[in-house]
């Protein structure tokens, strides 16, 4: 499911399923897009941030084009304890291995990969990404 933003909308919550995970999409080219992630924090639950939440960050193929910076986003990261992806989705093979590596977490975060917990798999992202 695809929402531009949170709170998601009442009317619906008997028809909306579990939610495993949440991706905050943040394009680098856009102030917006950062402020309107930011502003959508304030609705997620404090428990979701131990290994539920990421924040993917698109367009840093093109540093010429950033509105903002990289060390924003980072930081935006550490604070909430969410580790941060980075890719460029205008290239086929990155955004395909970027949906992939997004698809592992979710099975990781809805318990479907036996050995592995979202906030282990979150600590571990985090530790290889501070290397």
């Amino acid at each position: 499911h695809i929402a531009t933003s949170l709170p998601l909308p009442s009317e619906r919550d008997h028809l909306r399923p579990c939610i495993d995970l949440i991706v905050f999409v943040i394009d680098i080219k856009s102030k917006f897009s950062l402020k309107n992630v930011e502003a959508s924090l304030a609705y997620v639950d404090a428990s979701f941030f131990m290994g539920k939440v990421y924040f993917l960050v698109t367009g840093v193929g093109r540093v010429n084009c950033c509105s903002i910076e990289t060390n924003a986003v980072c930081k935006l990261g550490e604070a909430y304890c969410s580790p941060v992806l980075f890719c460029e989705l205008e290239l086929e093979a990155i955004r395909v291995t970027t949906a992939q590596r997004l698809l592992r977490v979710l099975q990781i975060c809805a318990g479907l990969v036996p050995g592995f917990s979202a906030l282990s798999f979150s600590l571990l992202m985090r530790n290889s990404a501070d290397d």
